[in-house]
């Protein structure tokens, strides 16, 4: 009888002391977002212009925005529960759509765009709402605010899918600043009031595993994206050397937020007194930062593999070294939040970034390339080997 009322709600059973583990179709739904990753990246390396940035990073932080609020759901709602996962089947067709469009989301697809993010938000809203309605009061409440706050941005995503250049800018500008707002004021709606973080009742380890889990798909993305770009490439000294260092780098930003930070993170909001108001923060907003990050440094691999010797053109240069420094300012966030400090390691790693940046100008693509890539190996082993007599 137990199994049978488990397999009807949809809601996840909570175990006292238990990690709620990431499911299958989770993973599954995750497919989409890999896709996604790399339209952006494509779509920054054929338009790497002041335009072309602000456009792509618009276009990620809706692409995450929809990633990380589904994974705030399921982190209430059961995956596993025949409703919850035919919900997820819907949004992943419905990500595609999206996903599909960002190419051409400034051009001719904007309409489109608009159409499936809105869906996406606002339809799985509903949905939440629907399901917690006489199993979660809190919860419940809190999704009215957030249906009311998503039908307010999706009014200006779509007047912004109709309108045209810096227009649709304008207005997907300002859905989304909406959207990042609401939570830092409790999606205060007049009538309904505001919530708490201590309301949101999330199980922190599982929503850790899946952040760490996007880093992943981030990371392999560019693991992807250098394996096939070196594939075409002629076997010279010069390519192999980029490849190697595209690698590396790969390697360092893996090593920085998974030796250490992650677990550290995941059992610190699992002991967390307030979990809501720490992944607000280190699992909603700061892994944009390292998202980003990974990003522009498989944008600025790309571009080394192409031409690493000769002249450093500019694009080169600050996708080559704002790469590695958003990374190593995402960490440097999500350590402060999770661990209580800003690493020493990473302050000084940021400082050489800054310092090296200037080299640009008279070293070719592939020294500067290797010589920001030693900057990361540089900071994780520093933290790595700071941090052994507190491991043992």
């Amino acid at each position: 009888m137990t199994q049978t009322h488990q397999r009807r709600t949809p809601l996840r059973t909570r175990v006292a002391h238990e990690h709620a583990k990431v499911s299958f179709v989770e993973l599954f739904f995750d497919l989409v977002f890999v896709f996604a990753i790399t339209q952006i990246s494509h779509t920054l390396l054929e338009h790497f212009t002041l335009l072309g940035l602000a456009q792509a990073t618009l276009l990620l932080g809706a692409v995450w925005w929809a990633w990380v609020c589904t994974s705030w759901v399921t982190n209430w709602l059961d995956p596993d529960s025949t409703p919850v996962r035919l919900m997820l089947f819907v949004l992943m067709f419905i990500g595609l759509a999206l996903t599909t469009s960002l190419p051409g989301a400034f051009e001719d697809r904007g309409l489109i765009f608009a159409c499936a993010y809105v869906a996406m938000q606002l339809g799985r809203s509903v949905f939440t709402l629907i399901s917690l309605r006489g199993r979660s009061p809190a919860n419940y409440r809190n999704f009215q605010r957030i249906c009311l706050w998503f039908a307010l941005s999706g009014v200006f995503w779509i007047i912004g899918g109709l309108a045209d250049g810096g227009l649709r800018f304008g207005f997907w500008a300002l859905a989304l600043a909406l959207e990042y707002g609401a939570p830092w004021i409790g999606f205060r709606v007049p009538g309904l009031g505001r919530s708490s973080t201590a309301e949101w009742d999330i199980e922190g380890a599982h929503l850790a595993e899946r952040c760490a889990l996007f880093i992943i798909i981030a990371l392999g993305e560019s693991v992807l994206v250098t394996g096939a770009t070196a594939s075409k490439l002629a076997a010279t000294l010069p390519n192999s050397l980029a490849f190697a260092n595209a690698f590396l780098s790969s390697v360092a930003m893996w090593w920085l937020y998974f030796h250490v930070g992650a677990e550290r993170g995941s059992q610190r909001i699992s002991m967390a007194e307030d979990p809501g108001s720490l992944a607000r923060s280190a699992y909603t907003f700061i892994p944009l930062l390292l998202v980003a990050g990974i990003i522009l440094v498989a944008v600025g691999d790309e571009f080394v593999l192409a031409h690493p010797t000769g002249h450093t053109e500019l694009k080169v240069a600050i996708a080559v070294i704002a790469g590695p420094i958003f990374y190593v300012i995402g960490n440097l966030l999500f350590k402060k939040a999770t661990a209580g400090w800003y690493p020493l390691s990473h302050l000084v790693g940021l400082g050489l970034l800054v310092l090296w940046a200037p080299t640009g100008a008279i070293l070719p693509p592939l020294a500067l390339s290797f010589g920001a890539t030693l900057i990361l190996v540089l900071v994780a082993a520093w933290e790595t080997l700071s941090l052994r007599p507190k491991e043992a």
